[in-house]
């Protein structure tokens, strides 16, 4: 599987668990009961399908190695292959980067190189 992978977080939510030492998720997370990640090659179709127009983004991209046996490859509904979940709080020990993602002048969110 992938060596990192991505996550899309509110700012403010970004700046509590920095103070805190641990991301817990959004909403939908707590909801689901795991926190949603994509690959980079998810990335930009899970943007757009659940963050669509949202400002104020930081995209977290994390060593999937370093979350161990509570990061799991699932399903996630109708959209093709495997998708990863973490079940338990993202450690920011696991972070390797993390940026702004700003609405680009079409609405869309402008990804950093790299990020196909």
């Amino acid at each position: 599987m992938d060596a990192l992978i991505y996550t899309l977080v509110r700012a403010a939510d970004w700046q509590a668990a920095a103070a805190e030492g641990a991301y817990r998720g959004s909403a939908d997370d707590r909801r689901d009961g795991f926190l949603h990640f994509s690959t980079a090659a998810q990335l930009r179709a899970s943007a757009a399908k659940h963050r669509a127009g949202e400002p104020d983004l930081v995209l977290v991209a994390v060593e999937a190695a370093a979350l161990g046996t509570a990061l799991r490859w699932e399903p996630a509904g109708s959209r093709p292959g495997l998708f990863p979940h973490l079940y338990g709080p993202l450690p920011l020990a696991a972070v390797r980067s993390t940026a702004p993602l700003p609405l680009g002048a079409d609405g869309a969110h402008a990804f950093p190189a790299g990020i196909p």
